[in-house]
């Protein structure tokens, strides 16, 4: 008989136990930020109906390029954000909601696009919004980036520190009217400016003089990168708006205690649905990783479900993203994640059997994590190596003896030290270990 492969698909992650520990040691930091900072958390559906995924009829057009597929009549697709669902949600449960509503979301997203290193077809998100009813203050946008802040820092010691960066959507559509712009120049410019770090001057300059084909607004476009956005106080009143909101908000996020962002206007993200401040997090020790988190403000999330208009700031953070390709990297010691036993339980004789169980429980009791090794067949010296590849800190042996007396034989595995105690003692020494 052929034998099937054993590499799962191009795109889908598979982690080894130390691996997988440390995604679900770093989701648990980061997701307790999130619930202490008032986060409802949403387990949504991963399918949804294809029409609410897409507007589109004609599912080879579909740019997302989802996974999709049809049951009966049904056209379906897995979930490739949080932002689609969501809005699905909020609209079908409005009246159940208080607003301004914040909402986290923690799952797997399914991308059917072409995998590459970095890019994944499944892979975990951890979202967080907050919606209010037709207005929503931006100091809301601000609480967001210090909820995202905390959260990348509550897991520094393993990815380090982080910085925001942050940019504005107003700010360039008040620039393209005051330099007269029309719709297909501001979209291509737009499109120039979200690629520009990767393009590099020279050719965001070509690409600038092909679509604008006029020296001075090229030039006015390249200064802001420059010399920044002072030089534009007075020239509109739309300007003026724009550059007073990025001045008051940088103010706010100092209030608020973050402490690590900047200006950036080459940030500009979601062109499609973002209309205000955006926002992405680089990690300073690992700028080949890109954007660890990114959002910013939309203006009507629910559109295509209600008439009633829900106005919000939403941000995501690549949680695959980031620990994914730091494993891959080899930029994780994983060492600290590698013991996460601390009692191997070994039973000398089938006889010891059910004493052995009541010890284990009381172990799994007290908290300690342990383990039994129940093939009561298998000599001393298979247990003992069994207890020390699993790299637990203590082996309660218990044979006839042990069970007779109603002790335990507590060996510490690191010094071969060895004794007889009671239970109760035992669970003491391994504690205070």
């Amino acid at each position: 008989m052929d034998l099937k492969p054993t590499k799962p698909l191009s795109g889908f992650i598979e982690l080894l136990p130390a691996e997988q520990r440390v995604f679900d040691i770093c989701a648990a930091r980061m997701l307790n930020v999130l619930r202490v900072s008032g986060f409802s958390m949403l387990d949504l559906p991963a399918i949804e109906r294809a029409e609410v995924l897409t507007d589109k009829d004609n599912w080879d057009e579909i740019e997302t390029q989802m996974f999709l597929f049809q049951k009966g009549d049904t056209k379906m697709g897995l979930r490739y954000d949080g932002t689609v669902g969501l809005s699905r949600f909020v609209a079908g449960h409005m009246n159940d909601l208080v607003f301004p509503f914040r909402a986290s979301q923690f799952s797997k997203r399914y991308r059917g696009e072409r995998a590459q290193r970095g890019r994944y077809r499944e892979f975990y998100q951890m979202d967080l919004d907050i919606m209010g009813i037709n207005s929503l203050s931006t100091n809301y946008d601000a609480e967001i980036i210090s909820v995202i802040g905390r959260a990348l820092d509550s897991v520094s010691d393993i990815i380090g520190p982080n910085e925001v960066l942050i940019g504005s959507r107003p700010f360039w559509d008040a620039l393209f009217d005051w330099l007269e712009m029309n719709a297909g120049q501001k979209k291509d410019v737009f499109v120039l400016i979200d690629k520009r770090d990767k393009m590099g001057d020279d050719d965001f300059a070509e690409g600038l003089r092909d679509t604008l084909n006029n020296m001075d607004k090229e030039n006015v476009i390249k200064s802001v990168f420059t010399k920044g956005y002072s030089d534009f106080v007075n020239k509109s009143d739309n300007l003026d708006v724009a550059i007073n909101e990025l001045n008051e908000f940088m103010v706010v996020l100092r209030d608020m205690g973050v402490k690590n962002a900047k200006i950036d206007l080459s940030i500009t993200r979601g062109l499609a649905y973002y209309t205000g401040l955006v926002f992405e997090f680089k990690l300073r020790e690992h700028p080949e990783l890109g954007t660890a988190a990114g959002g910013g403000r939309y203006a009507d999330l629910t559109g295509k479900f209600s008439k009633t208009k829900i106005i919000g700031v939403g941000a995501a953070i690549g949680f695959s993203r980031i620990f994914a390709a730091m494993l891959e990297n080899n930029q994780i010691d994983l060492s600290r994640f590698g013991n996460p036993i601390d009692v191997a339980v070994l039973v000398m004789g089938a006889d010891n059997v059910a004493y052995a169980s009541r010890v284990l429980n009381a172990l799994r009791d007290a908290q300690i994590p342990s383990v039994s090794y129940l093939d009561t067949d298998k000599k001393f010296k298979n247990q003992i190596e069994y207890a020390d590849k699993i790299k637990a800190k203590f082996s309660m042996i218990i044979g006839d003896d042990e069970s007779k007396n109603q002790v335990v034989a507590l060996k510490n595995m690191q010094t071969g030290n060895q004794e007889s105690v009671s239970v109760g003692d035992a669970i003491k020494m391994v504690k205070a270990a």
